[in-house]
């Protein structure tokens, strides 16, 4: 067995029966084709560590990130595998700050990142969309098609005409959904609607922008924060007047990422948030409720970003409270609990769950595990 075989197995048979126990526990059973992407997310998984030289037993890897993918991943049943790939991973640096002997440490952490692709999307709408029967082929709209839009009078709908062409850049995207009822619906999405994605995009990414003002946000002043504020709602408006053109300007593109900007990626880019704008927002039931908070955990751009602003600035401050005429602990006890480990954090696992008899003790999270690879 060749070592990158060794590898994936060792770290299958360390996240698969955690994976499975938490879904368990929340009521979902993880069938086949779950656990087949599950073991295609973590071959794609293994695939960004290598390219960026990092390995499962790396200290600076976020393990408990990862577990959390693969469960997004399992209970959503994106397949990574699947051509055109439905989700896709990336390495990200994290710092996260902390106060050690009255000083300011940085310390950095490498997380997975799961993006859902627009195929990922259609596959969780064709799986959760609420009364739907059927996802048909989307249409790709361009600017030299001819086109009629739909037409809806009360229950009636005289559907949309669309004889393409094939030249000129996609301009709408068209769902055609077939209903449980037999009735058809058609959801429609505008290029120049991309404009929206593409602020929120760049708002995200001047997140900890300081422009100049000042070396960290964090410590600024309220005159410096209000400065920033403004230099920020500058960029955004400049951004909303020239629309998608402001993909080509040199000022702007300073807070977009290449995938936006870059010839050979932007169009790709542009289609694939029009699907996602009426894939979106079409009314889906999961039918369990931890199976819906996942989906907008890895759906939700904004849910995201505060998750790793949450993660990258928790703990910043030491914050010492002592309740109202309490006296204080005697050095000799504080530093005692100072050195005393951390008690481990609840999980589904833990014992504290009352149905959990003391004879069941929980299994090692792989946070706990030696992964010899």
């Amino acid at each position: 067995m060749s070592d990158f075989s060794t590898v994936l197995t060792k770290v299958n048979d360390n996240y698969f029966p955690m994976i499975e126990r938490q879904l368990t526990g929340n009521g979902i059973q993880m069938d086949q084709y779950s656990k087949s992407c599950v073991l295609n997310a973590i071959s794609s998984i293994n695939s960004a560590l290598d390219n960026k030289g990092i390995s499962w037993n790396d200290d600076q890897l976020d393990r408990s990130n990862i577990t959390q993918t693969l469960i997004q991943v399992a209970s959503l049943k994106l397949n990574a595998a699947a051509s055109p790939r439905e989700v896709f991973f990336s390495v990200r640096n994290i710092s996260v700050k902390r106060k050690e002997n009255g000083q300011d440490v940085t310390l950095w952490k490498k997380q997975i990142e799961m993006g859902i692709e627009g195929d990922g999307n259609d596959a969780i709408l064709a799986r959760f969309g609420r009364d739907i029967k059927k996802v048909g082929q989307y249409w790709l709209v361009r600017e030299a098609d001819d086109f009629t839009y739909p037409v809806y009078t009360g229950f009636d709908v005289e559907p949309p005409k669309w004889s393409p062409k094939g030249k000129g850049d996609v301009v709408r995207v068209v769902y055609p959904i077939l209903k449980v009822d037999g009735t058809v619906e058609f959801h429609i999405s505008e290029r120049d609607d991309v404009i929206r994605n593409l602020i929120a995009h760049m708002n995200n990414n001047m997140m900890n922008e300081t422009f100049g003002v000042c070396a960290d946000r964090f410590r600024a002043t309220a005159e410096q924060k209000k400065n920033i504020a403004a230099r920020k709602t500058e960029i955004l408006n400049k951004a909303k007047s020239l629309g998608l053109g402001t993909l080509d300007d040199p000022e702007l593109q300073e807070y977009i990422s290449p995938a936006w900007t870059e010839p050979q990626s932007r169009e790709s880019m542009i289609i694939r948030k029009m699907r996602n704008n009426i894939v979106k927002k079409v009314p889906k039931d999961f039918g369990n409720a931890f199976v819906e908070l996942t989906y907008q955990e890895a759906s939700d751009e904004a849910y995201a970003e505060v998750k790793r602003e949450i993660a990258e600035h928790a703990n910043r401050e030491v914050i010492d409270v002592s309740p109202a005429g309490a006296s204080p602990e005697p050095a000799s006890t504080a530093s005692q609990e100072e050195e005393a480990p951390p008690k481990p954090e609840p999980t589904q696992d833990n014992p504290a769950n009352p149905n959990i008899g003391d004879a069941e003790k929980p299994k090692p999270s792989v946070d706990e595990m030696e992964l010899d690879f």
